[in-house]
């Protein structure tokens, strides 16, 4: 299953390298992801995904494996005894003095994050889709930039405009006042639940007061979206239900005659 996702990804990521996008992973990279506090790991990996090669997804599902450990200073992959670079691919030794890599919850949250990131170009669009749901929880400025590649990239027109209103949700929390009302402006078109949630917590926070009204009449905009959709599914279930007794009346108006 891991080899299959890897697989996957690394295929995805060729034809993403091809166009120019991405550099491979260095030793520097890999380090930094791997050593030192959470916050600087996280910053490290943020940067890393953004121009992601094969290499970079090979060792975030090895750290997400917990199958990356130091060994003389440099960091290695190591998978059923065997250590290899994660750069070259090359085998290497591992000592005996070896140290396990350990990230705590947060690391592999943001982790786990970023596999879902890459896989937006995946040439499945069921996992894009499924990488979309899982970011709607997770995702942060620093995926922005792998976000809008995703979004540049993408040519199923539903898809393309769940990731633009994913992004938009990120942008919500900018410094930039005029990103914050675009991504108000660009929310009001969202007929997702979870937005009128984001929308609610968003007001509550928000200072600026242009800002607020933008993000109120986004909020207003939604709920009628919502309420539409439920009316629409009321009227469905009327009809349903309604064809079912007709289908009855008329079996009994054939039978029995009446």
């Amino acid at each position: 299953m891991r080899h299959t996702l890897i697989l996957t990804l690394a295929q995805a990521l060729t034809g993403w390298f091809i166009a120019g996008h991405v550099h491979a992973l260095t030793v520097q990279e890999a380090r930094a992801m791997a050593v030192g506090e959470s916050d600087t790991r996280i910053e490290a990996l943020n940067k890393a995904i953004a121009s992601a090669d094969e290499k970079t997804v090979a060792f975030l599902q090895a750290l997400s494996d917990d199958a990356v450990k130091v060994s003389d200073g440099k960091v290695l992959i190591v998978r059923d005894g065997k250590a290899i670079d994660p750069v070259s691919g090359a085998d290497a030794a591992l000592s005996d003095s070896a140290e396990d890599v350990i990230s705590n919850n947060r690391m592999r949250g943001e982790i786990d994050a970023a596999l879902a990131s890459l896989k937006l170009f995946s040439p499945d669009i069921k996992v894009r889709r499924e990488a979309v749901k899982a970011l709607q929880g997770d995702a942060d400025a620093g995926k922005l930039p792998l976000l809008d590649k995703a979004l540049q990239a993408e040519v199923d027109p539903t898809l393309k405009e769940q990731i633009a209103l994913l992004r938009a949700g990120i942008v919500l929390g900018s410094d930039d006042r005029a990103k914050r009302l675009e991504a108000a402006k660009q929310l009001s078109s969202s007929r997702n639940p979870a937005t009128k949630t984001l929308l609610l917590e968003r007001i509550k926070i928000e200072e600026d007061g242009q800002v607020k009204a933008a993000l109120r009449s986004a909020l207003s905009a939604v709920d009628s979206s919502l309420r539409l959709g439920e009316r629409l599914a009321v009227v469905f279930t009327g009809i349903s239900l309604g064809s079912i007794l007709l289908l009855v009346a008329l079996g009994l108006a054939i039978t029995y005659g009446l």
